[in-house]
Parts: C-alpha cells; structure tokens; sequence
C-alpha cells in the first residue's frame, strides 16, 4: 500500500467526520445514520488511516537504515 492510499483513507475520515458534526449540530438524521454514528464511523477511518501511516514510515528502509547508524 502506497502512502498516497493511506491518506486517502484519513482524508475520507476527515470528511465522514465533517459530516458527522454538521448532522449534530443540525440534529438531523438519515435513517439509522445520526450524527454519532457518523463520527464513529469517521474517527475509525481517520484512526485507520493515522495507524497505516505509521506502520508504513516504521517499516520502510530509510527508517530501518537511519536506526542503524
């Protein structure tokens, strides 16, 4: 997985959450998708996507060298 995918995949929480906060603010809800459950599902990605990011830059060789010096 390339890193330009993992922040694709936070910049899609980003925006779920952006979402998830206009619906409570505005108090409205899309069948079972409320405001909550919007952010949860928001903050799963964004935390997704922060997690791939790490274990990405922890396991590339740049990173392994730089520990070898």
């Amino acid at each position: 997985m390339k890193i330009k995918h993992v922040l694709i995949i936070f910049l899609i929480g980003f925006l779920i959450n952006s979402i998830g906060a206009l619906l409570k603010i505005t108090h409205l809800s899309f069948g079972p998708f409320s405001g909550n459950a919007v952010l949860v599902m928001g903050s799963f990605f964004e935390s997704a996507g922060i997690l791939l990011l790490l274990y990405k830059l922890l396991t590339g060789p740049k990173f392994k060298k730089f520990l070898n010096w």
